[in-house]
């Protein structure tokens, strides 16, 4: 059998999308790519049910649900506070695990709230140059640094994702 772009062992590829073509400057294009991989996260939630949302198939009792949850804490961490300088409660964390008396809708649009917080973040601070705000283990990173670590943090977990989706209804794409 040849493998093809769309061929997956005879499963078509539902959620396919082309990667950003933006290559417009430096922050430009990583913000492209991070918001890409916020969009394939965002994405496998489409069209399921807060049961399958909150569904865990793994034996690290990951979820989809939980896998966005844990991003919007991660956007706060990093952007926020890291880079911002807002105040950061590690009591508010909840990691992958989602508290029963937080309804689906509320986490995706807390995600959703955390993306358009950090997009602001990024565009105040606007140079890939600039250094956070609270140092890290004592040390200062870039604008540079934190699109780079949130990017491909965003998209591994948009890849366990997918694995969840499929195994939930058989969609699958990035």
């Amino acid at each position: 059998m040849i493998w093809s772009a769309g061929y997956r062992g005879g499963m078509a590829e539902t959620q396919r999308e082309h990667v950003p073509r933006v290559d417009s400057g430096e922050l430009d294009t990583a913000l492209a790519f991070l918001s890409f991989a916020r969009h394939c996260v965002l994405k496998k939630a489409m069209g399921l049910s807060e049961e399958q949302l909150r569904q865990v198939l793994v034996d690290s009792g990951t979820s989809i649900l939980g896998l966005i949850q844990h991003l919007a804490e991660t956007e706060r961490y990093w952007f926020g506070h890291h880079l911002a300088g807002a105040a950061w409660d590690p009591g508010r964390e909840h990691g992958m695990t989602v508290p029963t008396s937080s309804a689906a809708a509320d986490v995706l649009a807390d995600y959703r709230a955390a993306i358009a917080d950090s997009y602001r973040a990024i565009r105040a601070v606007g140079d890939p140059e600039a250094c956070f705000a609270v140092p890290v283990d004592g040390n200062r990173h870039t604008l540079r640094w934190v699109m780079a670590h949130m990017t491909s943090e965003t998209a591994r977990h948009a890849g366990h994702a997918d694995i969840l989706r499929e195994q939930l209804d058989g969609t699958t794409g990035r």
